[in-house]
């Protein structure tokens, strides 16, 4: 079967990882304290210990996509097997990593930093949750005023150095090896970054943008750090998750950071109230959709005709407050608290494609005996995947008849599978 795709989650201790972490699944993470509203003040006055998070956790996530049901208007009928599907807007599984937070010096084992690196090895996209605030230093201690800009600089740097320092302690037998061989460049590589979970693909990706023409044998120090900085941009796409934008110092560090970076890869999220607002509608007190720019409180919909409220609970004064601060600072503000947008963001990097799998392309069941619902499953495979990547995912190594797309036209097994193209498909088992 194929990998699922992975996203891990990095950053320094303290830049709210784990918070993260509990905004984009289920879990409850490791951390100090209670999960408290956010009371949007200009300082903090006590800092969680560093490396709150020692092993790498795995939690699952739910990426938000459009389902198919709604393109061909059965979205009535969607009763996906994982995650939901509401009024076809669809929440997909996607496993997540979470990593101990990494410091300065990280690649040369400060804070158990190799061993944070390799927990990484195998995700196929980053998110590097940074504090805006300013309000941590680089190793996760309460300061005032640091640039959390040169977050974004020394972590990447980190990686670029671990995957070097990797590669250059062996490279004369490496260039050795590859002359006696007779090895292309892509085949020599991808013998020392498999450990990364790279693939010839990506190797021959990153040889391409640089366009190199001198032979490996021949690479300078200076070749060999734009091959590493190219590989690293190529297997670790990142997204920067500007967390905190509802403190008080965060606008001037988000101004600075954009400047800097590239925009796509910037979202601006405030995990702690997710969080804060997912527990209040658990709770009965609101009513509240997931990454949504808006919620209704129990005074909301009576002024709306309900006079039951819709059912959720009377709040005191003091909790009415927090919710009319947290709209004016970040819903409204904002547009949403940017967590879910930090999941969809990673797909897009990776151009994730959701595959429908279904028994019957005519009606889209799973063709269990009495029901009528469609969709029951979908999978995400990676860009530039093709029916039979697809198939493999899902059926295995199960022998393959024959593949029908919609209308029931048989689909070739190298036709690549896009949104809307080759994305509802029924894997017939057997011999052709």
């Amino acid at each position: 079967m194929g990998r699922e795709p992975l996203i891990g989650l990095v950053g320094k201790p303290s830049s709210g990882k784990s918070t993260t972490l509990n905004s984009l699944t289920d879990a409850t993470s490791k951390s100090v304290g209670k999960i408290r509203a956010p009371q949007f003040k200009a300082s903090s006055s006590r800092t969680p210990p560093s490396f709150t998070t020692i092993d790498p956790q795995r939690a699952i996530g739910y990426l938000q996509i459009d389902c198919a049901c709604k393109r061909h208007n059965v979205s009535n009928r969607c009763k996906p097997n994982y995650g939901s599907c509401i009024d076809g807007r669809r929440s997909v599984p996607i496993e997540l990593l979470d990593v101990a937070g990494l410091v300065p010096g990280a690649h040369e084992g400060k804070g158990l930093g190799n061993r944070f690196l390799d927990d990484l090895r195998h995700a196929d996209a980053l998110v590097h949750v940074v504090d805006v605030s300013g309000t941590t230093d680089a190793e996760g201690k309460a300061t005032r005023g640091y640039d959390p800009s040169q977050d974004i600089v020394w972590l990447r740097s980190e990686i670029v150095q671990w995957i070097r320092g990797n590669l250059m302690t062996k490279w004369g037998s490496i260039k050795r090896r590859h002359i006696a061989v007779k090895a292309t460049a892509v085949e020599t590589l991808q013998g020392q970054f498999s450990g990364y979970g790279s693939t010839s693909n990506v190797i021959a990706r990153t040889l391409d943008k640089l366009a190199l023409k001198e032979p490996l044998e021949h690479w300078s120090d200076e070749t060999i750090d734009k091959v590493v900085n190219a590989f690293t941009d190529e297997k670790f796409p990142t997204v920067i998750a500007l967390n905190k934008i509802d403190h008080a110092d965060a606008d001037k560090n988000i101004s600075k950071i954009a400047k800097m970076q590239d925009p796509k890869s910037i979202v601006l999220c405030s995990a702690i109230s997710e969080v804060f607002l997912r527990k209040l509608a658990k709770q009965g007190f609101i009513r509240y959709t997931e990454g949504s720019d808006f919620l209704d409180t129990r005074e909301d919909l009576i002024a709306d005709g309900d006079p039951e409220g819709g059912g959720l609970k009377e709040m005191d004064e003091k909790l009415k407050s927090r919710i009319e601060n947290l709209k004016d600072m970040v819903l409204y503000r904002f547009g949403s608290t940017g967590v879910v947008q930090v999941l969809s963001r990673a797909a897009e990097l990776l151009g994730l494609v959701p595959v429908f799998p279904v028994k019957n392309v005519s009606s889209f069941s799973s063709g269990a005996s009495g029901s009528n619902a469609v969709f029951r499953d979908c999978i995400l495979v990676k860009k530039n995947s093709t029916v039979a990547d697809a198939a493999k995912k899902i059926i295995g190594d199960a022998p393959l008849a024959y593949v029908e797309g919609i209308g029931g036209v048989r689909v070739s097994e190298d036709d690549l599978v896009a949104i809307g193209k080759n994305d509802i498909l029924s894997f017939k088992v057997g011999r052709a």
